[in-house]
């Protein structure tokens, strides 16, 4: 391994490192949430554009989705795609650090690009729209994205250093009960009530989690629950996520938790809708040689994995970077910015910027690009 060829991605990524700073603190100040990405891909796309990246969007049709590629994948020997996250939380900004996310895979492509001819590897970066719930990866996957990847990389922000992401798979629904409108004083009788479906729904849940695995979890929000206190709801909905340790186990498990909806329904005369948000997300499937690479790289930039395993639960979260291990090689490692804070808190938001972010930042770049040349050396016979 020539350790001359790090030298020189470490210093480009250190030369744009303003560059980098100023993307991740642009999106962290004007946070869109998944599918309206719009401001934040066109910064992604013009950073890559400047540094001699060729781009494409909209990409396969999906507006806020990118592709920016380096080098000729037909004439390299290997190709590696660097995966761009960028969606914000409704209400909580970048409360699980995209903005980092984003601004780590173009820096650590940039990066790359540096030693990619020489080395005969082609870089991407695939600019991934609505990783929150929406299932971006998925519908990119369905369009045929990711096909010409030989391996696939993103760093993702957390409190603390874990290497190996073990993510659940999970589902989305909306979820909606259709009753009756009455007046709750005058004519209560007339009223078929959709709140109190709701309301058994959760119930059931509750009492069914006590003979759930361990492994999984079921959560979730309602979103409208009536108009008025002196009108029985006609219409209530909520937004439900169930969560397994594979896919197998939650399909035996949606339709546990679908009956208790059914329950809802049934006691109060509703009609249930229970509409799916995306596709599944499935399992990570790292690769373990390209996960090792990027130990050994993150450990010789100063991160530390030595954690108490309470600390890192983080990597029990869901990511639709599961579904793209399926067809690709890949890895999903986490990288700490420090404090107490955890994803999708308020102050974890606060945690994205800053200096110990911009360590995150730096290191997470560099990291990537250099993981990404260890694996393309191992196995696209370059020297």
């Amino acid at each position: 391994m020539s350790d001359a060829l790090k030298e020189r991605i470490a210093a480009e990524r250190e030369r744009i490192d303003a560059d980098l700073v100023a993307l991740s603190n642009r999106l962290h100040g004007d946070p869109e949430p998944g599918w309206r990405e719009h401001r934040s891909s066109t910064a992604v796309a013009a950073l890559l554009a400047s540094h001699g990246f060729t781009v494409e969007r909209p990409y396969l049709g999906l507006d806020t989705a990118l592709r920016a590629t380096f080098g000729d994948p037909g004439a390299a020997r290997f190709t590696v795609g660097l995966l761009a996250e960028y969606d914000a939380l409704p209400g909580l900004g970048h409360a699980c650090g995209h903005n980092l996310i984003a601004a780590m895979s173009t820096g650590a492509a940039i990066a790359l690009a540096a030693v990619a001819n020489e080395v005969g590897v082609a870089v991407e970066v695939i600019g991934t729209p609505a990783e929150e719930g929406g299932g971006g990866k998925i519908e990119l996957l369905r369009r045929g994205a990711f096909a010409e990847l030989d391996l696939a990389l993103m760093a993702h922000p957390a409190p603390v250093d874990v290497a190996e992401a073990r993510p659940f798979a999970v589902a989305h629904w909306h979820v909606q009960y259709d009753g009756v409108a009455a007046h709750a004083a005058a004519y209560p009788e007339r009223g078929v009530n959709a709140n109190d479906a709701f309301i058994i729904a959760q119930t059931a849940i509750a009492l069914l989690r006590q003979q759930l695995p361990s492994g999984v979890r079921v959560h979730g929000v309602q979103t409208r629950g009536g108009e008025a206190p002196n009108a029985i709801p006609e219409r209530t909905e909520g937004r439900w996520y169930v969560r397994a340790e594979t896919t197998e186990q939650l399909l035996a498990l949606e339709a546990r938790v679908r009956r208790c909806f059914e329950a809802g329904a049934l006691a109060t005369g509703t009609t249930l809708t229970i509409t799916p948000e995306s596709e599944r997300y499935a399992e990570m499937r790292t690769d373990v040689e390209a996960l090792e690479a990027y130990r050994r790289n993150a450990i010789a930039l100063g991160r530390d994995f030595d954690v108490p395993p309470e600390a890192a639960t983080m990597n029990r979260a869901s990511t639709d970077m599961g579904n793209v291990s399926a067809v690709v090689d890949a890895i999903h490692p986490y990288i700490g910015v420090g404090g107490t804070a955890s994803n999708h808190q308020p102050a974890f938001a606060e945690a994205c910027v800053g200096p110990a972010a911009e360590r995150a930042l730096r290191d997470g770049a560099t990291a990537l690009a250099w993981t990404a040349l260890d694996v393309a050396r191992a196995r696209g016979g370059s020297g």
